[in-house]
């Protein structure tokens, strides 16, 4: 059953959450909300509710593990999986905008999330923190969005909802089932985690930097590789790093702030020290010459895969030592 409650809340998710994101968008163009705000907001918040939701359940469940761990393993697995495997196929050109300001960023709200780390836990005044630099960054994306400044972070509006939205009545209709159903398979998959995590004896933490963290990450995993058959890959690192500043902030600020975390010693020294490595790595990877676009090429994308193998390897390698040592 658990497995069975993790397979139905993973499709679940992703399909709610595909299906909230439409009725958001087309309720706010209804609304006359300008089409830039509808792709840096709704779809932005869209593609990391999975994560939302599946992280505020577990705090409010009493597994901070798991929330923490779905947080930091999106991230990891955004970067070494999704940019990994996305290269492989096609190599990602990078726009010196996102190699002068939206990487730097990143990396430093990642120093910021690991310094918070450093006593051991995540308080709810940590939370509001989070929630407050999110919000600011939110805001000045928007405010440059409309004085027309692009901004490579927004995801973008389909085309046809655009130019054909749906009825209102539609779209109110799939916004409150879409948000009803994120609900329930993230605690579905919520549960289903914990209990195949107590019987197996590996930690929710473990659980959600692995099995999880790649559930909620299939929607930037669709988006990616929906970007490459577009032949639109500056979109693919756009939406990655918006995952990235939304899973360092929101997820893991909305969970410290629903139930303070006890962070465990390999936290810091294991799973944001690879984090942080790899965001670190992917700005040197788009660091080329002065004047010069710089691609993520099928070589940087190799090494990322091995990377995500390595991590979820060892990963996996605890938990089959730990489980030698209770039998």
């Amino acid at each position: 059953m658990a497995f069975g409650s993790i397979l139905i809340g993973l499709v679940l998710l992703v399909w709610s959450a595909d299906k909230f994101v439409e009725g958001a968008a087309a309720t706010a163009k209804h609304l006359g909300m300008p089409t830039l705000l509808i792709g840096m907001v709704i779809i932005g918040f869209g593609t990391s509710a999975p994560g939302l939701a599946v992280s505020a359940m577990a705090a409010a469940d009493g597994n901070p593990g798991l929330a923490l761990g779905n947080g930091y393993g999106s991230n990891i697995t955004n970067i070494a999986l999704i940019v990994g495997l996305t290269a492989v196929i096609a190599p990602i050109t990078v726009h010196s905008q996102v190699v002068r300001k939206e990487l730097p960023l990143l990396v430093g709200l990642t120093l910021f999330a690991g310094a918070q780390l450093l006593d051991g836990q995540l308080s709810r005044l940590d939370g509001a923190a989070l929630l407050l630099v999110f919000a600011g960054i939110m805001g000045w994306s928007i405010y440059q969005g409309i004085r027309g400044k692009g901004d490579p972070l927004a995801g973008e509006p389909d085309a046809d909802l655009v130019a054909h939205p749906m009825p209102l009545k539609v779209a109110l209709a799939w916004l409150v089932v879409g948000l009803v159903l994120l609900i329930v398979s993230s605690r579905l998959l919520v549960w289903g985690a914990v209990t195949i995590a107590q019987a197996l004896g590996v930690s929710d933490l473990v659980i959600g930097l692995t099995i999880v963290a790649i559930g909620t990450s299939l929607p930037e995993l669709a988006s990616a590789l929906a970007s490459v058959r577009k032949n639109e890959h500056d979109l693919i690192l756009g939406n990655i790093l918006g995952s990235g500043i939304f899973n360092t902030l929101a997820v893991v600020g909305l969970a410290a702030t629903i139930e303070p975390l006890q962070v465990a010693a390999e936290v810091l020294e294991r799973d944001w020290t690879l984090m942080f490595g790899l965001t670190v790595l992917l700005l040197l990877m788009g660091w080329g010459l002065t004047g010069r676009q710089r691609t993520i090429t099928r070589l940087d994308g190799g090494l990322l895969l091995m990377a995500y193998v390595a991590y979820t390897g060892y990963l996996l390698s605890t938990v089959v030592s730990a489980g030698f040592a209770t039998a």
